[in-house]
């Protein structure tokens, strides 16, 4: 009787089972990226910060939050709770905009150590896996019709020559709003890829 019950057992447990689909394998590989992306923009800027004098931080955060991102273009949710409203493709289309958007100015952040040398390789990576999941819900030509459109230009005149003040709050901004552009697109990601579980709580 109880080998019965066990055979049962392991039976329901193989059909309430539901198989890892392509989408959701996608999915948790975009997410495993992005999020190594977002610790590896928190690092550089953190090592960044604790390079500067302390008026120098000082006068650069201050600057920073009387500036804006390039991205800032980009029309995103503005809260949780639109983000937890807003759709599969949508975030996925946010999403690959916000990543495209670093296209040029990683070039420039690629220059210098090691780890900085990783971000335009990732990025790239990362940006053909989002194209996937979008092309796997609706055709890319439907969600983006002129791709050369979403090509944000370059961060105002970085890559003209700058005094070393400049250069100083150009690389600040530009790793603190990857930063902030990373957690951006790890958020949307890791909603999208909830939704793909019915019984999934994907309160943030």
């Amino acid at each position: 009787m109880d080998r019965v019950v066990l055979l049962l057992s392991v039976v329901c447990l193989g059909v309430s089972s539901q198989p890892i689909t392509d989408s959701q394998r996608l999915f948790s590989i975009a997410v495993s990226r992005v999020q190594h992306l977002h610790l590896l923009a928190q690092r550089l800027f953190s090592e960044f910060e604790s390079s500067l004098q302390t008026e120098e931080q000082r006068q650069l955060n201050k600057i920073f939050l009387q500036d804006f991102c390039n991205s800032d273009y980009i029309i995103s949710p503005i809260d949780k709770h639109e983000t937890q409203r807003s759709s599969v493709l949508k975030l996925l289309s946010i999403s690959y905009r916000l990543v495209e958007s670093w296209e040029f100015p990683s070039r420039s952040l690629s220059a210098g150590s090691a780890p900085r040398n990783q971000i335009s390789p990732k990025l790239s990576e990362l940006k053909t896996g989002i194209l996937l999941l979008i092309r796997a819900n609706q055709d890319a030509a439907e969600v983006f019709p002129d791709s050369s459109a979403l090509q944000l230009a370059p961060y105002g005149n970085y890559y003209q020559s700058l005094g070393a003040d400049e250069s100083l709050r150009r690389t600040y901004e530009l790793l603190a709003c990857l930063k902030k552009d990373m957690h951006k697109v790890e958020t949307y990601l890791t909603v999208a890829k909830c939704r793909l579980s019915p019984e999934a709580n994907c309160t943030l």
